[in-house]
């Protein structure tokens, strides 16, 4: 949306990861690339990790244009084995890992009664096993001897995740593993916590079918915030946990969602006009330079 004359506008102060190596699964699209841009513009390098290489080369390139440091590497965080390998690799290079943002993940749209065995393997797989694969082997290959902050990022699960239900099952294992990490690693000096979006306005709504449009679009009059919010709102979290301003916060789940889960069956729920969105306490922060408005809501 923006050229790479312009730069991330991050609240944080410049820096702030000068020096640290953080790496970054699903970096390649939607929050894990605003994530990796926003914490490449505070100095730290930051490694893209992901399936499809031209989506993580690409990535890189726009952090060096930007003047920022990126590397990348494809895996399959589902296999342990090449799970191993990558943090071996990037140990081997940049001698630690300070940070580890577990963003990567994905699901399909379907009733309980439909997902097949293959498809709830698949899901959790992806969601829950592959985030416990990355973060165990940062620890132990790194974390476990040098410390470090770990951010796992889950989804709006309170109240349950109709149509979605092998997501939300992985998802809330997540946040039990995320908990149990924070317990059990913090002899090491690790810190271990989730951050939780809602709806958010990322490319990642591009991948459901055209037939989920309308839902897609109808989701913001669910929300008492009366919007969707943006990549960088979410990125915002995951910089302030990776940060030193947070060093007594682990085992917690920071939700980005705008209050979606308080709203009760028989509330009448009024949405904020457009004046009141525009509010300096609410407005959307756009701080992502790149960012571009889901297809979804283009039509």
């Amino acid at each position: 949306m923006s050229t790479s004359t312009h730069h991330y506008r991050s609240v944080f102060a410049p820096g702030l990861f000068a020096g640290k190596a953080v790496l970054v699964t699903g970096g390649g699209s939607g929050i894990g690339r605003c994530t990796a841009h926003e914490l490449a513009a505070l100095g730290a390098h930051v490694v893209l990790v992901g399936r499809k290489l031209d989506k993580l080369q690409t990535v890189a390139g726009e952090i060096a244009a930007d003047g920022g440091r990126a590397s990348f590497h494809a895996c399959d965080i589902r296999d342990e084995e090449a799970v191993k390998s990558l943090v071996q690799a990037v140990v081997g290079t940049h001698g630690r890992i300070d940070g580890l943002v577990n963003n990567a993940g994905g699901q399909y749209i379907s009733p309980l009664e439909n997902i097949s065995a293959r498809g709830w393997e698949a899901v959790v797989a992806t969601n829950l096993t592959g985030g416990f694969l990355v973060a165990r082997e940062c620890y132990l290959q790194s974390m476990q001897a040098q410390g470090g902050a770990i951010v796992n990022i889950v989804a709006d699960i309170w109240g349950s995740m109709p149509s979605m239900g092998h997501s939300g099952a992985a998802r809330a294992g997540m946040v039990s593993f995320t908990e149990t990490a924070a317990a059990e690693w913090a002899v090491s000096g690790v810190r271990v916590n989730a951050v939780a979006p809602g709806y958010i306005a990322s490319s990642g709504m591009d991948h459901y079918p055209p037939e989920a449009g309308d839902m897609l679009r109808a989701m913001r009059g669910t929300v008492p915030a009366g919007r969707f919010g943006t990549e960088a709102e979410t990125s915002a979290a995951v910089a302030f946990l990776l940060s030193p301003a947070a060093a007594f916060i682990s085992g917690s789940v920071l939700r980005v969602d705008g209050a979606r889960p308080q709203v009760r069956m028989g509330w009448p729920m009024a949405v904020p006009d457009a004046a009141a969105q525009q509010r300096d306490a609410v407005k959307p922060f756009e701080g992502f330079h790149r960012g571009s408005v889901p297809k979804v809501f283009q039509e």
